[in-house]
């Protein structure tokens, strides 16, 4: 990985400041020489680098890489260190210099900031000419791969129905053990045993699934064991897993009664994926547990290893074997070729077939290769690559990562640090993709080449091509199509972990012996003391960390502030050059002036501490863009100068309840893409130093999720709302309106009400819209315009009586009507031409807590009407409706057939529906 790596830090040295900005740096602190020549030299080893990438470096030259992977670490960081010094320098002088700031730029303080970094600058440029001037920096045409180490290692992988190919008989023979009707036991066990990469968990989940075993068994439990067996985790999957609720920290022995409740008595089938445990005791403490089943219960175990069959007291175990060659050629053209002609190539098939061949009937090699071939139609390009890259495989069929190693080896440079930092995430890691491109964005690894395109759609977009290239799996999508989360496929993070070498671990609690090379570190358990003395001790070696990452919502809570405070000054103190820095979840209740010090840091996560308020210098980490503060349920404000964070991309304030207003100067951070929520003052509409809706003016930028909240009717209000100019931000896809509940009564604030939502029009590209304790008489006409959203939720609008026409909204999915008091009629039927375009994308429509609710339409003129067949159709086809507590909608004529095609909640409405249909 060090040459990618080291070639887009070169570039990113070189590219991160305009020419104008080095020259006014260089002028400014007396080094301007110096600091051309170190752009010189990083320049020449920019294309040094380049060259290594395109041949594949030898074990010397990687030994040469990194030798100078620290220099270029090092050039990186003074030249951001400069960078922000010279912003810091021009926003306060453009600004009232206070007698401090004063101080900080006078000319004495400059100069032994000169003399430090012109010291600095030198011994780095220095450094690089001594490596420059290595026998090895000129690269030859005898330079070849640098062999990767093969990890065995196989874990959870999902493969669509689809493309599964090959399994049917393997399919029916397990299907057939797991019906068998004379079992020896109550209980049985079957193993399915493979190498990895031979689509275990893919079968076991087409088994799982068969229409024949989901009815043959009461009960049905999947859960991925992975690294982890220990029995009050495993206990708690299988709960979790069975009852789709999430327990609690609860003792063993409660959860072992809850197991009992839960399975005795009944015919269960238990997966468990990705069994590693060859420690008999451990399985026998889980067996006593799950031997209470009903007679026929089977328990599915998939793993790699004959041992873990032996250890579960399994009869015989199925041993799965490579794809057939017809086999393994069809699951091969389906991932190659774009179309049926195309495989069909005379010279191109007989390249194929040999390569395939080599692939030994591994699913997902065959799959990782096909997908690299399937830009590829050039018959030069196919040979090409049979005979310069896959002739370096060992052809063993227990040896893939050698196989997978060629998927990475052909990415581009930009996309091969982004696939091994994502080494950080434990095996079977469910990863947020925006979290993944934030902290990508962090790293410096996504570079745009268009202004007008973001740094997050364009870390997207790297997302996207490494799933194509299947370096991950299990990718799901929020209800509005995007991907928001996926896995990786163990052998995929065994690859990610290989290439990125010393560079990146997963801290655990035993590990003491860390590289001085390592720059990124992560924790996923349980921190504590241990975690506290391995900072002050053997993790210092690790002085250059750029990634402090704790995942886990484990919450450890320090025993005192002297605690924290000796935490945060480890980290600040050893680890200066932090871009990520992760503590959430620890209880800190106030930030320590130390970590004033991470003046690099890009991305700070204090998820769900109690910290009241944000220290002031917290405005001077200016190369700030994530700032996560989730959960922090006892935040009462923002820093007041946060318009000093002029770099912020992302402010995340979801939970901070006790949040009571937004910081006045919040407007000019035009950088900002996600605001979750925006919090109006309790008094008035722009307190002391709070902010109005005026200051979402300028963020046009804003994407995904926004709440604005404590609304109220004033005049100075609607003013506020028609400045924040929201109709302009056409990349928020989710708006949430809360308005303070009225106890007045007042008709003049209503009157107001209506006239604040009418200008908080939002953009029509919208995708979900609620609005709470809206307290107007007539809902805003725009709603009709949206005709993207998906999920429309209006609830406590109590004096709400007319609603705009929005029936037949193409892409609406789910409509809830919930505390509208005063409706009576959710539409005009003049409005209504056709009843088979009635919300034509409708899923689910919630009715509840409407008490003068009498139906659709205000008039009849449809009602009585007979349903053709078309409309007939639609509405079998359409959507579930939920209806409770409507004492007085008696009639609903669009629902008109069974019941069990509904799921209706309301004995009046039973009854209309009962009375309508016999009429007819």
């Amino acid at each position: 990985m060090a040459e990618g790596v080291l070639f887009n830090i070169a570039e990113g040295i070189i590219g991160s400041l305009p020419k104008l900005a080095l020259e006014e740096i260089g002028l400014l602190y007396g080094v301007k020489d110096e600091l051309k020549k170190l752009e010189k030299t990083v320049t020449k080893i920019k294309n040094v680098l380049l060259d290594a990438e395109k041949k594949k470096a030898n074990h010397g030259v990687t030994e040469w890489l990194k030798s100078l992977e620290d220099v270029v670490y090092d050039a990186d960081d003074l030249l951001d260190e400069f960078y922000t010094e010279a912003r810091w320098r021009q926003m306060v002088i453009g600004n009232k210099i206070s007698k401090q700031v004063r101080l900080f730029f006078s000319s004495s303080n400059q100069l032994v900031f000169r003399l430090k970094m012109g010291h600095k600058i030198k011994e780095i440029r220095e450094t690089l000419n001594v490596i420059e001037t290595d026998r090895r920096f000129h690269l030859d045409e005898r330079l070849q791969e640098a062999r990767v180490l093969t990890r065995e290692r196989e874990s959870h992988s999902f493969v669509r129905k689809e493309e599964i190919i090959g399994r049917d008989r393997d399919k029916r023979e397990i299907v057939q053990l797991m019906l068998d009707p004379i079992p020896k036991e109550n209980v049985s066990i079957i193993s399915l045993v493979g190498i990895g990469g031979l689509g275990k968990t893919a079968l076991a989940q087409l088994v799982f699934n068969d229409e024949t075993v989901q009815k043959h068994f009461e009960l049905k439990i999947w859960i991925c064991i992975s690294d982890t067996f220990e029995l009050n985790v495993l206990v708690k999957k299988i709960i979790e897993s069975a009852t789709s609720r999430t327990l609690g920290n609860l003792e063993l022995d409660q959860l072992q009664n809850d197991l009992r409740k839960l399975i005795d008595g009944k015919r269960y089938l238990l997966v468990l994926d990705d069994v590693w445990n060859e420690n008999r005791e451990k399985w026998l403490s889980l067996k006593r547990l799950l031997m209470g089943g009903a007679r026929g219960s089977r328990i599915l175990i998939t793993t790699r290893s004959e041992v873990v069959a032996k250890v579960s007291d399994t009869n015989k175990p199925y041993i799965l074997r490579g794809l057939e060659e017809k086999e393994s050629w069809s699951l091969f053209k389906q991932m190659a070729f774009k179309t049926e002609q195309e495989s069909e190539n005379p010279s191109i098939k007989a390249i194929g077939v040999e390569i395939v061949g080599k692939c030994k009937g591994i699913p997902l090699a065959i799959r990782t290769i096909g997908r690299m071939l399937y830009s590829k139609n050039r018959e030069n390009e196919w040979l090409a690559f049979k005979n310069n890259d896959l002739s370096k495989v060992n052809q063993e069929a227990s040896d893939i990562l050698p196989t997978l190693r060629l998927s990475y080896d052909i990415l581009p440079s930009h996309l091969k640090h982004c696939f091994a930092y994502c080494s950080l995430f434990p095996k079977d890691h469910e990863i947020d993709i925006k979290t993944l491109v934030n902290l990508w964005v962090a790293q410096g690894f996504v570079k745009s080449l268009d202004q007008n395109e973001s740094l997050e759609d364009v870390g997207y977009e790297y997302f996207l091509e490494l799933a194509w290239r299947s370096f991950f799996q299990e990718v799901t999508y929020d209800e509005f199509g995007m991907i928001s989360s996926c896995k990786m496929h163990d052998l995929m993070h065994d690859l990610a972990k290989s290439v990125s070498g010393m560079e990146i671990t997963i801290v655990v609690e035993n590990e003491d012996n860390f590289s001085e090379k390592l720059r990124h570190v992560s924790f996923d358990h349980s921190i504590g003391p241990w975690l506290i003395e391995k900072i002050r001790t053997s993790l210092l070696k690790a002085h250059k960390l750029r990634t402090f990452f704790y995942i886990s919502e484990y919450r450890y809570g320090f025993h005192d502030d002297g605690s924290i405070k000796s935490f945060c000054n480890a980290i600040a103190s050893n680890f200066k050059s932090l871009r990520m820095l992760s503590l959430n979840g620890l209880v800190i209740r106030a930030l320590p002036n130390s970590l004033r010090k991470l003046r690099h840091l890009r991305y700070l996560d204090l998820r769900g501490n109690p910290i009241e308020r944000l220290p002031k210098w917290i405005v001077r980490l200016q190369n700030l863009q994530t700032l996560n503060l989730s959960g922090c349920d006892m935040l009462v404000e923002l820093p007041r100068d946060i318009n000093k964070l002029f770099n912020l991309r992302h402010l995340m304030v979801d939970g901070c309840i006790r949040l009571n207003h937004m910081p006045y100067g919040l407007g000019e951070l035009t950088c900002l893409r996600t605001l979750d929520r925006f919090v109006l003052s309790e008094d008035s509409c722009i307190s002391r130093g709070g902010a109005g809706l005026g200051e979402l003016n300028r963020l046009n930028n804003l994407t995904g999720s926004m709440s604005i909240e404590k609304l109220w009717n004033g005049k100075d209000m609607v003013s506020e709302a028609i400045s924040a100019n929201m109709k302009e931000k056409q990349s928020l896809t989710s708006l949430s309106l809360w308005w303070k509940v009225n106890t007045t009564g007042d008709v003049n604030e209503a009157e107001n009400g209506e006239m604040l939502l009418e200008a908080l029009q939002p953009h029509s590209n919208l995708k979900e819209l609620s609005v709470y304790f809206f307290d107007g008489v007539k809902f805003a006409g725009w709603l009709s315009s949206l005709t993207n959203i998906v999920n429309l939720r209006l609830e406590d609008c109590q004096t709400c009586q007319y609603l705009p026409p929005f029936d037949h909204l193409p892409r609406l999915k789910v409509l809830s009507l919930d505390g509208l008091d005063a409706l009576e009629y959710i539409s005009d039927a003049s409005s209504s031409a056709s009843r088979i375009s009635f919300f034509p994308s409708l899923k689910k429509i919630y009715l509840w807590n409407c008490p003068n609710l009498k139906g659709w339409w205000k008039q009849s003129a449809l009602i009585g009407s007979p349903m053709t067949e078309n409309e007939h159709q639609h509405i079998q086809q359409s959507s579930l409706l939920y209806v409770w507590n409507c004492p007085n909608l008696t009639s609903m004529p669009l629902y008109p057939h069974l019941e069990d095609e509904l799921s209706l909640r309301n004995t009046s409405l039973n009854e209309a529906i009962r009375r309508d249909d016999d009429d007819r």
